[in-house]
């Protein structure tokens, strides 16, 4: 399954550290892109650049500055769009749908207030809560359950964590 992430409005200074939050989170939990929308930040772009050069994998990110250009263009080749928002139907009641459809999927998470014609747009508007909390956190339990808990923790990189119950073991591979 293919999935891309989009994140909306980036703000600078205010987003920085989250939108690089957002793309980490979506890397490290099966998406292929990031996309994302706003100001542009070539600081976040070589941040996760550096990133994927040092963990490995294939990780993407692309600025978009129109947002609405984007998605219509995702839809009109074939991408389910949906949209994680507070405001949505419970996620859990729709993963079966989604993973059953053979359609690329595009996840849009939010940063300022979301334009209202995201809601219109998207295939789903789908919520890990109805209370207020973190586009980081949403998008990676969203992401989590998609997959079913299927990730993988070494991308074939220069860097890569050994796991361990007592201390951190970092191994760094010649390449």
């Amino acid at each position: 399954m293919e999935v891309g992430v989009h994140r909306l409005g980036h703000r600078l200074p205010r987003d920085g550290r989250l939108t690089t939050h957002v793309f980490l989170a979506s890397r490290a939990l099966g998406a292929k892109e990031g996309i994302y929308s706003g100001q542009r930040d070539p600081g976040l772009e070589e941040s996760l650049a550096k990133a994927v050069g040092e963990w490995g994998g294939t990780f993407s990110l692309a600025y978009a500055p129109h947002w609405k250009q984007t998605l219509n263009e995702r839809i009109e080749k074939g991408w389910e769009i949906i949209h994680l928002t507070m405001y949505g139907l419970p996620h859990k009641a729709r993963l079966e749908e989604i993973r059953e459809s053979s359609s690329k999927k595009l996840v849009i998470v939010g940063g300022e207030k979301v334009p209202g014609d995201l809601f219109k747009l998207a295939d789903y508007n789908l919520s890990v809560t109805n209370q207020p909390h973190s586009e980081v956190a949403a998008l990676a339990i969203f992401l989590y359950d998609l997959f079913e808990g299927k990730v993988t923790d070494d991308y074939g990189g220069r860097i890569r964590v050994e796991p361990s119950m007592r201390r951190k073991i970092v191994v760094r591979n010649r390449t």
